[in-house]
């Protein structure tokens, strides 16, 4: 079954500057938009940023332990192929962006092994893009 589209809307406290990062940085298409909201084409989603005031979560960022990194939760993020995952890690390092987590394997050799890397928007939103070298791994348990 082909997967469906995904809707997410997140909270941004400065407009202009997470349209600017996800647009610029990311290179996302714009979709609608008002003076208060701004939806994008985020990998084949609709995902849209909403202006709202900072949300607790965003200011500090609570964290488990994942295979020995500090993961943020909450995050959000998509599965790419693989080699659009390393392509958007050298896109995000060329424009100079922080990491949380640096692109990495994770679970190596293990069940489940992935790319993975971590970073914040300007707003304070976690997100993760990661990918499977076997998307067969996905689920794996």
């Amino acid at each position: 079954m082909p997967l469906s589209p995904f809707h997410l809307a997140i909270p941004v406290n400065d407009l202009a500057t997470a349209r600017a990062f996800y647009r610029d940085v990311f290179g996302l298409t714009e979709g609608r938009s008002s003076e208060h909201w701004v939806d994008f084409d985020f990998f084949g989603h609709q995902f849209v940023i909403h202006l709202h005031p900072t949300m607790p979560y965003q200011q500090q960022a609570q964290c488990n332990q994942v295979d020995g990194h500090a993961v943020p939760v909450p995050h959000f993020g998509v599965v790419l192929p693989w080699h659009e995952w390393e392509a958007l890690a050298e896109r995000l390092q060329s424009h100079n962006i922080p990491f949380a987590i640096e692109p990495h394997i994770r679970f190596q050799g293990l069940p489940g092994e992935q790319g993975t890397m971590f970073l914040y928007d300007p707003c304070g939103n976690a997100l993760e893009f990661k990918s499977f070298k076997d998307m067969g791994q996905l689920f794996a348990s």
